[in-house]
């Protein structure tokens, strides 16, 4: 076969709204449906009022409001400041690399440098519609996915305020099947109040403001697990906050002129060593980085003149030249903060002795749980591996994936139907243990999770997880779901990234078979039977199956295929998830009992 002809016909050059549709994601990243809280049509929302929040900024407008259809996906924001040009409307919103942040004067400490965000915005929308408001005249634009409709400029017909009102529906051509949910709204509007003290934000009637800045996000995260009273410190260009909780993981909230940095970059890697030089300063002591990092959850945001972002979503900040004098910025504050406090500060090197004592004690546990395993046998017993795994660097492996079972039956019909390349069970024995109270010792004295951990490979980090999907597949009787919420709180008590950065999935199997002579239907719920039980005829056989082991090997295969139904465990929906965890997993059984008693519900389907 002659290899593929290439010549002058196959040279394309596109325009810049071409090039945003075609290739969206180095513009907004995911295209996914609005599930997860950095899929693309939030990077839309972003992004206008971005430019919202950089007028308050500047000192030019105390409110932002957002009306938001979530039937219809329509979006409108207005906001107060200063308004866009009226000659330069169109341009700005249309043009690639047209824009007033590129001038100090105007705008000192923009997130939007480059000229990009509000024509993305528009490119990717079905409709788009700008309207500035200049001292009693307006400008305003219609745009279909990014081709100008019309545009108008006048006087206003009733008096108005300064500003820009914007509104846009993302193109489903581009975002299938998306839509809003109201939890992430909230949680980027929450971090924009944190971000911008005074500034308020209106959505659909909700007011959301923040008068303490990131002291009232690290006191609304931390709740009641704060073991010392945060330690704050605000300027005009830094301000950081932080303070230690009873959890094994780290949690960082970074910022750079006003943008959250998803993957964080030069500004964090500068809290986390000054930090430590600080604590290890103030305590004269040498403390071990990991020691003086667990538990923590702290925040920092810092304005910079010229920030240089990885990517246009603006997740890590790439600027290396402001390390040195940021490390050294930081460790001074906090030493000074100690200094102010001792007695709050105390507390904090006690817990830091604590895990200090902790980390030695659960070495010497980690050693007998290695040389155990050992001694037992080179591989897992529990664990049927496939031959592909992940490698998050090299961005291989991405559709492997591990099912946790329940028993041997389950496995047994998984086994004999998985693909070997890509598809490894890991078999529980029994109900798990629940780790809601315990410590991380016993992770290792328990044989089945350290067994589950090191197949994971996640003991040392969740960097090197060997399995994009963790799938667990367990009954839908009591004891599965009992089964699931274990495993569940195991991963938010001691490996919570494996759940933040989308890992962790719950098979879905079917509950009933319908069927007659002619077609066989597999139904996922009771709604979906009676629809099968209408198309199949009242005489159909119909099967409940109880346990995952009754569906036979030739009929699993349907369901761990490409028809696979798999619902992802998210963090997100629950602000409190740790306290949640506690209620319903943890050792407070007459009140979770009288609360059960107090919400019961008796049907009379219950009662037959």
């Amino acid at each position: 076969m002659s290899a593929q002809t290439y010549d002058e016909k196959h040279i394309q050059t596109l325009s810049a709204i071409e090039h945003i549709r075609k290739r969206t994601g180095m513009y907004i990243g995911r295209t996914s449906d609005g599930s997860q809280y950095e899929d693309g049509i939030y990077i839309l929302l972003k992004e206008v009022i971005d430019n919202a929040v950089d007028e308050f900024i500047m000192g030019f407008g105390k409110r932002v409001d957002i009306a938001l259809n979530y039937n219809t996906g329509e979006v409108s924001v207005r906001d107060y400041g200063r308004g866009i040009p009226l000659g330069k409307v169109v341009d700005c919103v249309s043009q690639i690399n047209t824009g007033g942040k590129f001038s100090d004067n105007v705008f000192q400490f923009s997130v939007g440098m480059n000229g990009v965000g509000t024509k993305a915005v528009n490119a990717l929308s079905t409709d788009f519609e700008v309207r500035a408001f200049r001292d009693g005249d307006f400008s305003e634009a219609f745009f279909k996915r990014g081709a100008l409709v019309a545009q108008k400029i006048g006087k206003c017909p009733k008096p108005e305020r300064n500003g820009t009102f914007v509104r846009f529906t993302p193109d489903p051509e581009i975002f299938k099947k998306y839509q809003f949910r109201e939890e992430h709204i909230l949680r980027r509007l929450r971090m924009y109040a944190y971000l911008n003290a005074g500034l308020t934000l209106d959505v659909n009637g909700t007011r959301i403001v923040s008068e303490n800045g990131l002291l009232d996000l690290i006191h609304d995260e931390a709740q009641f697990e704060k073991l010392y009273q945060p330690f704050h410190y605000r300027a005009k260009t830094l301000e950081l906050v932080f303070t230690h909780t009873n959890r094994f993981s780290e949690d960082y909230y970074s910022f750079v002129n006003g943008q959250f940095t998803h993957d964080g970059g030069t500004h964090l890697s500068a809290f986390k060593e000054g930090l430590l030089k600080a604590v290890n300063e103030f305590s004269k002591k040498k403390f071990d980085g990991d020691d003086v990092r667990e538990g923590i959850i702290g925040a920092i945001a810092v304005r910079l003149k010229d920030p240089i972002f990885e990517s246009q979503t603006k997740n890590k900040l790439g600027n290396q030249e402001i390390r040195a004098d940021l490390v050294a910025e930081i460790k001074r504050v906090i030493e000074e903060m100690f200094h102010r406090d001792p007695a709050e500060a105390n507390k904090l090197i006690g817990k830091i002795e604590d895990t200090s004592k902790l980390r030695a004690e659960l070495n010497a546990i980690k050693k007998t749980a290695r040389e155990r395993a050992r001694a037992v046998s080179v591989r897992v017993p529990q664990l049927k591996d496939c031959k592909h795994h992940l490698h998050k660097q090299k961005g291989t492996g991405l559709d492997t994936m591990l099912f946790i079972t329940e028993g041997q039956s389950a496995a047994g019909s998984i086994v004999s139907c998985r693909d070997v390349n890509t598809q490894a069970i890991f078999t529980l024995k029994g109900k798990p243990l629940n780790v809601c109270d315990s410590k991380r010792d016993a992770l290792y004295k328990n044989v089945e999770i350290y067994n589950l951990m090191q197949s994971l490979d996640i003991e040392e980090t969740v960097d090197h997880l060997r399995y994009q999907k963790v799938i667990l597949a367990t009954d839908a009787d009591v004891d599965g779901l009992h089964i699931r919420n274990l495993m569940i709180t195991l991963f938010v008590r001691f490996f919570d990234r494996v759940i933040r950065e989308g890992h962790l999935y719950i098979l879905e199997t079917p509950l009933f078979r319908v069927r007659n002579k002619k077609e066989t239907c597999y139904c996922y719920s009771e709604e979906e039977r009676l629809k099968a039980l209408a198309r199949c005829g009242k005489q159909a056989e119909i099967t409940r199956f109880k346990g995952l082991g009754e569906i036979s090997p030739g009929e699993f295969k349907a369901f761990i295929g490409k028809g696979m139904r798999l619902t992802p465990v998210d963090s997100t929906l629950d602000h409190l998830l740790p306290e949640t965890i506690e209620f319903y997993m943890g050792r407070n059984t007459p009140e979770r009992r009288a609360y059960i008693m107090d919400h019961l519900v008796i049907t009379e389907e219950s009662l037959s």
